[in-house]
């Protein structure tokens, strides 16, 4: 890696000092958008940065490639990060939020190289529904070619071989345990957050306040946490959803544009017409317990031992 700890000589800037670091399909974007609406916390205006898991601004994989994606996929130099930041002033948590971060195997020593004591927040969705969600969204998004779940999980190893996106790992990237483990041995517990999917979603404030006093911001300020952001499903107008997906694209342009306030606005605005479009089908009980036993049993068992929570209902 480029020196990262070297400074722009003719800029001042701040560095992030916590990572949403995952999990894909588990709520992150959603809680981003809730801390950015806090004041003593800087988001970067762009979420998945993925800066400390790839080398390669546009590494080559296989398979149905990206068709609106910000350029470059990664950012990789040094400079260019930290010029999201650059609109940061005197908040206290400054961050990003690049899911990558816990599924690419390089990213957990990268950041420790990076800064030591940077905290990690990390949200966990039952591996079985996040594999389900993930699969959904690559159906919506046209680059699924498989009309089966299961058929999709069991060729996964086979794309996996021939190097295709991440986005198709759907197993792959549900393997909580062996990638928190990684962040563990680098970083003292006490710097690393987890929450369960179903925390955040049954009961967003509290969560985004626990967060809050994790990062060391006001506990006291209350977000709006009503909307979903991310959603996966399958649309019922498929125009709507482009143009949705193509507007999403100017979000960093618009924030510059306009005030805050009306970002927010528009934003919300979007995600609500965006989930109205979907529909969400369900995986079924039966399935998911297929899939968690061929697939998770054994890593949702080392997981609950590593984070001290109770899995059990993962498991049922």
């Amino acid at each position: 890696m480029t020196d990262m700890h070297a400074a722009d000589v003719t800029k001042v800037f701040r560095r992030p000092n916590f990572l949403i670091i995952g999990a894909a399909k588990s709520g992150t974007t959603s809680l981003w958008h809730y801390l950015d609406q806090h004041p003593q916390v800087y988001m970067s205006p762009r979420k998945h940065t993925r800066f400390f898991s790839f080398t390669e601004a546009n590494p080559s994989f296989c398979g149905p490639p990206l068709e609106r994606e910000a350029t470059p996929y990664a950012v990789v130099d040094h400079s260019d990060y930290h010029e999201l930041f650059a609109g940061a002033k005197d908040e206290v948590a400054v961050g990003e939020a690049s899911h990558s971060y816990m599924y690419q195997p390089i990213a957990a020593r990268r950041i420790k190289d990076y800064d030591p004591d940077m905290k990690l927040v990390a949200v966990l969705r039952h591996p079985a529904e996040r594999a389900f969600s993930h699969y959904q969204q690559m159906i919506r998004d046209g680059r699924e070619d498989i009309p089966d779940f299961l058929q999709a999980l069991k060729i996964e190893p086979l794309r996996i071989e021939k190097r295709w996106w991440p986005d198709f790992h759907y197993v792959r990237i549900g393997l909580y345990h062996e990638q928190l483990a990684r962040y563990y041995e680098l970083f003292d517990p006490g710097r690393i957050k987890v929450y369960l999917y179903e925390d955040l979603s049954g009961n967003p404030l509290e969560v985004v306040r626990d967060l809050f006093g994790f990062l060391g911001v006001d506990e006291d300020f209350v977000p709006e946490t009503s909307l979903r952001y991310n959603a996966s499903g399958i649309p019922k107008s498929r125009f709507l959803h482009t143009l949705l997906q193509e507007a999403r694209t100017l979000a960093p342009v618009v924030k510059t544009l306009l005030p805050e306030r009306q970002t927010r606005r528009l934003m919300r605005l979007g995600s609500a017409l965006h989930n109205r479009n979907l529909t969400r089908p369900r995986l079924e009980l039966e399935v998911r317990r297929l899939v968690t036993e061929r697939y998770f049993r054994r890593d949702i068992l080392l997981l609950q031992e590593l984070i001290d929570r109770d899995l059990s209902s993962w498991l049922a």
